[in-house]
């Protein structure tokens, strides 16, 4: 990594709620010749894994970036593990005719997650669709069981449900509901070896975690399967790469999982890439607010270290 040709932004952007147990979406922004880029793994995350997530960024500031095939690029919006009336509500508000859903978060029983799904597809009506985030959670039987009684609101798809890709084809085999992949393409050495294990009938695809917009675009034009490209909840920096990658593709059968910067209590850019009428518009948005959100010292220190270990790595 060429230090001399960026510049690193530490920035700490508040949620509007609580997200994969985090409150705050931490990011170095990176400015290099072809603009900016974003680096923002989990927290828990090893180098080994924010090397990539390093890869993206630099791709994103350094590199040409794909010729989008479209203007726009209709979304799915995004409900946290909230009750039921607040998710409604956040259906409802978002103009998106797809929402998904997230479920089997830490200390948030079934039943809440049931209450909660029922709630998105009232406010969705019958012709809304709808989809739910398992994060891999839910064990084999578990599962089985659990799809079988949401699949009552007529559930798109059940993205991640189990952790690996052997209990993916089990529970694949034993419901009727479609079932999507998204840990189990990003955690493997071949991301399509969830498709060669008859693991999947949907491939959820990320920028980030897979190192890059063109490594993206390659693994979907490798398989006939469909896929949904997702954002990382990511400020509008990082969504922007997503959001160009979807536009470049030739299909889009299902919504993009891109309208994530509503999650944002703020952004780094007055002009953040929020839907309007369910549809993100594809553009790059220039970060004109990174002062607002520059992360303390302490964070910063950290921040800076792991881009660092992650660096260590692509050498």
């Amino acid at each position: 990594m060429n230090l001399d040709q960026i510049e690193l932004h530490p920035v700490k952007v508040p949620l509007v709620t609580r997200f994969r147990r985090v409150d705050w979406r931490e990011a170095v922004l990176i400015r290099g010749p072809e603009g900016w880029g974003e680096f923002s793994p989990f927290p828990d995350y090893p180098p080994e894994t924010t090397s990539r997530w390093l890869a993206a960024a630099l791709e994103a500031a350094c590199t040409p970036w794909p010729r989008p095939g479209r203007t726009h690029v209709e979304v799915n919006t995004t409900i946290p593990a909230v009750e039921p009336e607040r998710a409604a509500e956040m259906a409802a508000a978002s103009g998106c005719r797809t929402a998904k859903v997230k479920v089997a978060e830490p200390g948030c029983d079934f039943d809440l997650d049931l209450a909660r799904v029922a709630a998105v597809r009232e406010a969705l009506g019958p012709n809304g669709r709808l989809r739910i985030d398992v994060n891999g959670a839910w064990e084999v039987d578990d599962a089985v069981e659990r799809i079988r009684v949401l699949a009552r609101y007529d559930l798109e798809y059940v993205e991640q449900p189990v952790s690996t890709i052997p209990e993916m084809v089990e529970v694949r085999k034993r419901v009727g509901v479609p079932i999507a992949a998204d840990e189990s393409i990003r955690r493997a050495a071949d991301p399509l070896e969830v498709v060669t294990a008859g693991a999947a009938d949907v491939l959820v695809l990320k920028p980030q975690p897979l190192g890059g917009w063109r490594r993206l675009v390659s693994i979907a034009r490798r398989t006939e399967t469909p896929v949904v490209v997702s954002s990382a909840l990511e400020t509008s920096v990082g969504l922007a790469a997503a959001v160009y990658a979807a536009a470049s593709l030739d299909e889009l059968p299902y919504a993009a999982g891109l309208g994530t910067a509503t999650l944002l209590a703020g952004d780094v850019t007055s002009q953040p890439l929020v839907p309007v009428g369910g549809m993100v518009e594809v553009r790059r948005p220039v970060p004109d607010l990174v002062d607002r959100w520059e992360a303390d010292r302490e964070t910063a220190s950290r921040l800076l270290e792991r881009l660092r270990r992650a660096a260590e790595l692509l050498t």
